[in-house]
């Protein structure tokens, strides 16, 4: 039979379509459907699907908005994805609640699509009930800061995910990107302390190396590498050497794979780049180790000269601020050229299956090798 593929442009000119007439869009949803049906790893619409950092908003990219607009929502609701683990915000407080307070907007007013995640019963509801749940993260522990106690207080809000350290360095320890690559400070390993009592999931996919190594020691739970990649296959900042990804496994933890252009050394990787870290992992780590953390929105990318000059202004940006990683380039779109679609989880499924990786492990890999950590990690 006929394979038919959807390109990035088809896609995008059927969800524009679709922001016109509401009939539109079941339409465009049944013909996405039906194309991939016939090809696709048949077990997709039945498994838990975890992506372990991706937002249905804006996301990589100076643009925002206040809500989520009716293409964002179609696409969430077509992705198949039951949970993300969706960046919260903000480096204080009050950045943090206004961040949180505009995600419980949007999921008050599509609760039909949207569900926050606070307990693996959430996550089982998110599933039966066809929504996507988000899952409260910070991608830095500056909100923290030295007061401890707000652990509890973010937790209570819903926080269930730290990333200890973003590229720089922080009162907790050293980022990826700071040369000196000091391991965790006194207040880093209390906070890995807070985290594990509070039962929030300890990540770890910006911190420097020996912060990275030291998290995993000190951590009495298994961690998580959220959003990262595999060093031996590109030798990029934030990817993890085979040593520390070992010893991540040995002690019960989770990486989730990225999609962005550190899987190579060089253009706009595709989803062979990805596939070739993912069995990278696999070999180092073991199938029940290895997820995927996309760091992408789940609503396609439309390369166009806009795109193209907001992409630039985003990374320059960063540049300038010192927090850009070796390899994010203004001419270069940071997603995997051919995994540039809702159904994103779903190829990566299609890929595995067509390399003859077993349905069990393609399971583990799109998600429920996720689900296993959280319920390690967390308290209910």
């Amino acid at each position: 039979m006929k394979r038919t593929v959807l390109s990035r442009r088809e896609f995008s000119k059927m969800a524009a379509a679709a922001l016109v007439a509401p009939s539109v869009a079941s339409r465009v949803l049944e013909s996405v459907n039906e194309t991939r049906g016939l090809t696709t790893w048949p077990r997709y619409e039945q498994v838990m699907v975890v992506d372990f950092l991706a937002s249905p908003g804006p996301f990589n990219t100076p643009v925002n908005v206040e809500a989520l607009t009716p293409e964002m929502i179609r696409n969430a609701q077509a992705s198949g994805i039951t949970a993300v683990n969706l960046t919260i915000g903000g480096g204080t407080p009050e950045g943090v609640f206004q961040s949180m307070a505009r995600w419980e907007r949007d999921v008050e007013r599509h609760p039909q699509v949207l569900v926050k995640i606070r307990s693996l019963t959430d996550l089982t509801t998110a599933k039966a009930q066809k929504k996507l749940g988000l899952i409260y993260g910070f991608q830095d522990g500056v909100a923290i800061g030295a007061d401890l106690s707000r652990v509890a207080l973010y937790h209570a809000f819903g926080l269930r995910i730290v990333q200890l350290t973003y590229n720089v360095r922080n009162m907790f320890g050293d980022g990826c990107l700071q040369p000196e690559n000091g391991g965790l400070t006194p207040l880093g390993r209390q906070l890995v302390e807070s985290l594990n009592a509070k039962g929030i999931t300890v990540d770890l996919a910006h911190c420097g190396m020996q912060t990275t190594a030291d998290a995993i020691e000190h951590s009495s739970k298994p961690v998580a590498i959220s959003h990262s990649g595999c060093r031996a296959v590109a030798d990029r900042p934030r990817s993890k050497p085979d040593a520390i990804l070992k010893r991540m496994a040995d002690k019960g933890g989770v990486i989730g794979i990225y999609l962005m252009p550190f899987l190579t050394m060089s253009g706009q990787p595709k989803a062979e780049d990805l596939v070739r870290h993912i069995e990278h992992a696999i070999n180092v780590c073991g199938e029940d180790h290895v997820g995927i953390g996309s760091d992408l929105s789940i609503t396609p990318h439309v390369v166009d000269a806009g795109y193209m000059r907001i992409h630039r202004t985003f990374v320059e940006g960063r540049m300038k601020a010192g927090v850009a990683a070796p390899g994010e380039d203004p001419e270069v779109p940071m997603f995997v050229s051919d995994l540039n679609t809702p159904r994103r989880m779903e190829q990566i499924a299609d890929a595995l299956r067509a390399r003859r990786h077993p349905d069990a492990r393609i399971e583990k890999i799109i998600g429920q090798n996720f689900v296993r950590l959280m319920r390690d990690t967390w308290l209910s």
